[in-house]
């Protein structure tokens, strides 16, 4: 089995998906992460054959939804995140993560990616099954996927920028420095920013995370 990693931060107003402020109050972006973190949970927990792992900050007991997030994170190992930055958080996550369940493979990804499905973690599982690591690039330059056969590789890491256009080129350089085979993952969008935010609820019509930018919208169209 592999061991499927989230890296999240609760979402609790006023520290969670602060960039869709504004248009967005901080409890209504709080609610739009708390929709994007429930939608890649329920993704993790419907992949055949993986351990679920959430190395998380801040406390889900202030967060927006927090009974329905305790419930769905029922039977997940958790990690608390630490570190000074978050390369080294991320580092982190996986050394922990491996060293809980020794000898399998991580694959990693955030909370900014609603649109995941069983079906695209398999397939990076997949390809990981033939590579040293995989990494999935974002539009923006970062990335929304890493996945180690060997997650104390995940030190490569801590030298790398984090959130400029140019994370995930220089995580792959990183990763190939070090003697790694890296595949590449399909380019997906992550949430980010509002328009990002939009672009990527309107590929997911009719889901929670749709429908929770559409009643911020509206709150914000009436307000005006």
């Amino acid at each position: 089995m592999n061991i499927l990693l989230v890296v999240a931060k609760a979402p609790v107003p006023g520290l969670a998906k602060t960039r869709l402020c504004p248009p967005a109050s901080p409890e209504q972006a709080a609610r739009i992460a708390a929709a994007a973190l429930l939608a890649t949970l329920a993704a993790v927990r419907a992949t055949a054959a993986t351990i679920p792992v959430l190395a998380h900050t801040g406390r889900f007991t202030d967060a927006e939804y927090a009974d329905e997030l305790a419930a769905a994170l029922t039977g997940w190992h958790l990690l608390p995140q630490h570190g000074d930055t978050l390369a080294d958080r991320l580092a982190h996550a996986h050394a922990e993560a491996g060293a809980a369940f020794p000898g399998r493979p991580v694959l990693q990804v955030g909370m900014d990616t609603p649109q995941l499905s069983p079906g695209t973690l398999s397939a990076a599982l997949d390809r990981l099954a033939d590579a040293d690591a995989v990494l999935g690039p974002a539009v923006d330059g970062g990335w929304w996927a890493l996945g180690l056969r060997d997650p104390g590789q995940a030190t490569a890491l801590r030298p790398v920028p984090t959130s400029t256009p140019q994370t995930g080129r220089q995580t792959l350089t990183a990763l190939r420095a070090r003697g790694l085979r890296v595949a590449i993952l399909p380019v997906l969008r992550d949430v980010d920013d509002w328009d990002a935010a939009r672009a990527v609820a309107a590929d997911l019509p009719g889901s929670r995370f749709a429908r929770a930018l559409h009643e911020t919208r509206t709150v914000v169209t009436e307000g005006a």
